[in-house]
């Protein structure tokens, strides 16, 4: 199964999913996300890996770690290996396989549909959404956290911000859109760390939106006061930073808000997306320093 070459208009606040199958579950991948899909290769086993992974595959020229999902879910293995595919994916800077059971489709969704796990549902920490389709309920992964759970240098670093020497406190206020509580929490330690201590967080887009649409209705003159930059994900169940960005520079009052996206999608191939939308910086995760940076820079 060849990767989707639909390109989604930037802003809809949809996106294209690959659904797959680990053990009796269903679950989703961003189609943004993977690489291409391919029958599993020989794998040659690493000296003290963890758990979860198998060991490492060689993809043309390059030594690709491949990671058993069935491991990190606590999924049984697979009953027949004639389905299996590995999934290569690109995120935070890294190529990864993921070992799956079967693929099946790609569907074109929007983010409206899917859910944010409930309290019930959270055993699995690896969830960031529940996909609302019409014959059953996906779970949308949250492969950023399975691969930073094994390699945690790959993920935020407060000791990075530290490197660079002693801060001053900024009166900046910066508006936050991230849907992971493990993100958020590193965001807020590592810019706190950085001098920018006046920080408000939303755990998707739609609600950061709401709050800035209801800053420019009560009072425009008031914006700069409240709020003076914007840091989005773009992956976030009801709008993703796509979307939220094409909000705020259709408002003639949010406009000149300066809007840095900061994802583990920030590819060469999908940067035109986030210029598309206005976007004033796009940070791959986790470069954090280069974070830092661009905030000083567009706020000074």
């Amino acid at each position: 199964m060849e990767k989707s070459n639909i390109l989604l208009e930037t802003g809809t606040n949809e996106l294209e999913i690959i659904l797959f199958k680990v053990g009796k579950g269903t679950f989703g991948i961003n189609v943004l996300k993977v690489r291409e899909i391919i029958n599993p290769l020989p794998i040659t086993e690493t000296p003290n890996e963890h758990e979860h992974v198998e060991g490492v595959i060689r993809l043309r020229e390059e030594v690709v770690p491949v990671i058993d999902l069935a491991k990190v879910l606590n999924a049984p293995p697979s009953e027949s290996l004639n389905e299996d595919k590995f999934v290569i994916a690109e995120l935070n800077q890294l190529k990864v396989a993921f070992h799956v059971h079967s693929v099946s489709r790609i569907h074109r969704i929007s983010w409206e549909q899917i859910e944010k796990p409930s309290e019930l549902s959270q055993g699995i920490t690896q969830t960031i959404g529940i996909v609302k389709m019409e014959n059953e309920m996906p779970l949308l992964l949250d492969f950023e956290k399975i691969v930073v759970d094994i390699n945690p240098e790959s993920g935020l670093s407060v000791e990075q911000v530290k490197s660079m020497g002693p801060r001053m406190r900024s009166q900046k206020k910066i508006l936050v859109a991230e849907d992971s509580p493990t993100l958020r929490k590193l965001l807020h330690d590592t810019l706190f760390e950085a001098g920018y201590d006046s920080i408000q967080f939303f755990e998707n887009g739609k609600m950061a939106w709401e709050y800035l649409e209801l800053l420019a209705k009560e009072n425009e003159s008031d914006i700069d006061r409240r709020i003076n930059a914007v840091i989005t994900d773009i992956e976030m169940p009801q709008m993703d930073g796509h979307h939220l960005a094409k909000r705020i520079k259709e408002t003639q009052s949010l406009k000149h808000l300066p809007i840095i996206i900061f994802s583990s999608l920030i590819t060469n191939d999908l940067y035109h997306k986030g210029e598309s939308v206005g976007a004033s910086a796009q940070i791959s995760k986790p470069e954090i320093v280069k974070l830092v940076e661009t905030l000083d820079e567009l706020l000074n």
